[in-house]
Parts: C-alpha cells; structure tokens; sequence
C-alpha cells in the first residue's frame, strides 16, 4: 500500500526510531510501512493518522 508516512515523518523533522517510540513500535516497523512491506493494523492506522492530524485516507492510498 502506497503511503506518506515518510514525507510527513521528514516534514515533521523525526526519525524513523522517535516516530516509532511515539506509536509504541519498532523502527523496523516503521521502516517496512516506509517502503510498502507491511500494511498497518487499522489501530496503528489511526494513531499515525493522530501524529500527523491527518484523515487516514490521505496517508494511506489503497488503489495505487
């Protein structure tokens, strides 16, 4: 699944490890929703969408 979490992760200035700290994952997590590999719960979903204050479906692009 396509996603933002990288642009909006380098907007926001954190490291893959602080924004995994934040959402109570790891960084390897963080780095697989980075390049596609793993699609996030809806939990996880929601609460990368809360660290960005964004809808989850402009983070996350299930057509692409």
């Amino acid at each position: 699944m396509k996603n933002l979490v990288r642009e909006l992760r380098g907007e926001k200035g954190l490291s893959q490890q602080a924004l995994g700290d934040a959402l109570g994952v790891s960084r390897q997590t963080i780095i697989s929703i980075e390049n596609g590999k793993y699609d996030p719960s809806l939990p996880l979903a929601f609460k990368i969408a809360r660290q960005f204050g964004m809808p989850i479906e402009e983070i996350f692009d299930d057509e692409a």
